[in-house]
């Protein structure tokens, strides 16, 4: 079976939650998951008076763990319609992968968080695409087949270029059964692909 890593920040714990559910769909198939997180760079002083979510329970990340496996999921929150420097940073130190190809034509999936219904899902799940494809990945994303996307009988996330939730602005918000679903779902369509390819 194949081996996935979904690698997230998470600020407030609305992605920590999504990670979780994308971890579960990911198990369902059989396949490896391991759950990262890319450290925090605000200072400590300044992340406490934020309010920031600093007990999560997964482990950091290295860049060199990437190389490691046959897909990666990233999470990361919208910052001004892009992803936020914690990830950027991250990602950025990822240069000698890139050269040496050591992610092409791996997995590569997105998901993302939000203060409202409009505040740059698609264009940060896009910023973190990007990235992706610059590595060689085959991007997979969150297919019309999980149908509860389209509900709008109430306040949802969910795109087809990732799972999403919808925070609001104080962050009391917390990922709804359907958002948690499609995290879930997109999970197991990463696996099931990677299980394709590789497992």
């Amino acid at each position: 079976m194949s081996k996935v890593l979904i690698l997230y920040y998470s600020a407030y714990g609305h992605l920590e939650k999504m990670a979780d559910a994308m971890a579960d769909g990911v198990r369902d198939t059989g396949a490896a998951v391991t759950v990262r997180r890319v450290p925090e760079t605000a200072p400590e002083d300044i992340a406490r008076a934020a309010g920031f979510k600093l007990d999560q329970q997964a482990p950091l990340a290295t860049v060199a763990d990437l190389a490691n496996y046959d897909a990666i999921i990233i999470g990361a929150p919208t910052r001004f319609g892009r992803m936020p420097s914690q990830m950027a940073s991250f990602l950025d130190q990822a240069g000698g992968l890139w050269m040496r190809g050591a992610l092409n034509g791996k997995i590569g999936s997105a998901f993302t968080s939000t203060a409202s219904q409009h505040g740059g899902q698609e264009v940060t799940l896009f910023s973190i695409i990007t990235n992706l494809l610059h590595f060689g990945m085959i991007i997979v994303g969150l297919p019309y087949s999980f149908q509860e996307q389209l509900r709008v009988d109430e306040v949802t996330g969910g795109s087809p270029y990732g799972a999403t939730t919808i925070a609001a602005g104080d962050a009391s918000r917390q990922p709804s059964a359907n958002e948690l679903a499609g995290a879930r779902f997109q999970g197991r369509h990463v696996a099931e692909i990677a299980n394709k390819l590789f497992g």
